[in-house]
């Protein structure tokens, strides 16, 4: 099946189990990255390794019409920066980490631990012009438990991805033909910093649920006028460091001074 492949390392083992199932990848797109919290390095690699020709650049419409052109059946997306414009001459479809329709949005996941959600997911939905409207074409779901981190949670989801994305390639016709129109679901936005920051006030457990909830990610520890990001931490009861909260403190994996909160 000739296909083209849009995304970043997060589901970078979709685009494996593709090529597993002897996919033939057109074009990847693919977005700059920090390489520091999120990375484009596996996917380029795996395109350079293949000669498969790669871009930064946001796919266009004029790029859609291309892969048509080129004879192109599917086009996958496992984790993409850029709204992508939507064609009907060859299937769109998308990974979504995360339940459908109640999860919506471009990282849902940490509101999904902030809350404690007994239960996580993974949804492949076809691409429409709203964002995670599509019909959905197959899902798995996944225990969550109190002490998941998002790595953890990331972890189940690449753990459920692959199987998914085999049974897409080699059950394309059957699975879109029985597409299951989403019902009306519910957007959540992108966190803001106010979500990701704790301070010395609060409760250990609070301090290490949002530390969970953006684990992998920059936290900001905030006392008084003094902020700090912080990658990989956990608050831990009795604990001390430099970072304390309610009842413990914060160990973190990497530190780092920001400008003074004003």
């Amino acid at each position: 099946m000739k296909i083209a492949y849009l995304g970043i390392d997060l589901l970078h083992c979709a685009l494996d189990a593709a090529l597993a199932e002897g996919c033939e990848v057109l074009r990847l797109f693919s977005c700059e990255t920090d390489n520091v919290t999120e990375f484009n390095t596996a996917v380029l690699s795996s395109a350079r390794d293949r000669g498969i020709p790669a871009t930064l650049a946001p796919i266009t419409k004029r790029d859609l019409a291309q892969l048509a052109a080129q004879g192109c059946q599917l086009l996958l997306c496992g984790g993409y920066y850029h709204k992508a414009p939507v064609t009907d001459r060859f299937p769109m479809v998308n990974i979504h980490p995360a339940p459908l329709p109640r999860f919506r949005g471009a990282w849902p996941m940490p509101h999904m631990l902030l809350q404690g959600e007994a239960e996580g997911g993974v949804v492949l939905h076809k691409m429409a012009r709203d964002f995670d409207a599509g019909d959905i074409l197959l899902d798995a779901s996944f225990p969550l438990s109190p002490a998941d981190t998002l790595a953890d949670y990331m972890a189940k989801t690449e753990a459920a991805v692959p199987g998914l994305v085999s049974r897409l390639i080699r059950e394309l016709p059957r699975l879109l033909a029985a597409a299951r129109p989403q019902v009306e679901g519910t957007y959540w936005p992108c966190p803001t910093e106010a979500d990701w920051t704790v301070t010395p006030e609060m409760p250990v457990e609070t301090a290490d649920r949002v530390l969970r909830a953006f684990y992998g990610y920059e936290c900001v520890y905030r006392s008084g006028n003094r902020r700090f990001e912080l990658i990989g931490g956990r608050a831990l009861p009795g604990a001390e460091s430099p970072f304390p909260v309610r009842g413990g403190a914060i160990l973190a994996k990497s530190v780092r001074e920001l400008e003074p909160y004003v």
